[in-house]
């Protein structure tokens, strides 16, 4: 069973920066970070392999938002520069079947 508590949501201006942290308890391998708005299908937005970091990313975050993790920490991060006001949603982050229970973020002016 692995746990995840994301953290470091808030609400930001369009062009502002936020960072995401996801600790997890328990074995992890590969994890992912993805985002649901209100009325929309759930969208991948980073993905990074536990073997070699590699990483992954959807269209419409790339070259904005960065995955990293602190394997030490046992701690999944996500920075998100750059943001949109499309960037309003929910975010999670997931390991398998597991995910955890959201941390919102707001882009508005």
């Amino acid at each position: 069973h692995v746990q995840l508590v994301e953290s470091g949501g808030g609400s930001v201006q369009p062009g502002g920066s936020l960072r995401l942290s996801c600790v997890a308890s328990g074995y992890t391998y590969c994890m992912k970070w993805f985002r649901q708005a209100p009325g929309k299908e759930r969208e991948g937005v980073a993905a990074i392999a536990g073997s070699d970091d590699r990483t992954w990313y959807g269209d419409s975050v790339e070259g904005r938002f960065t995955i990293s993790k602190d394997d030490a920490k046992n701690t999944l991060y996500l920075q998100l520069n750059s943001l949109k006001t499309e960037d309003t949603a929910m975010y999670y982050c997931a390991a398998g079947t597991f995910r955890g229970q959201g941390t919102q973020v707001t882009v508005s002016s």
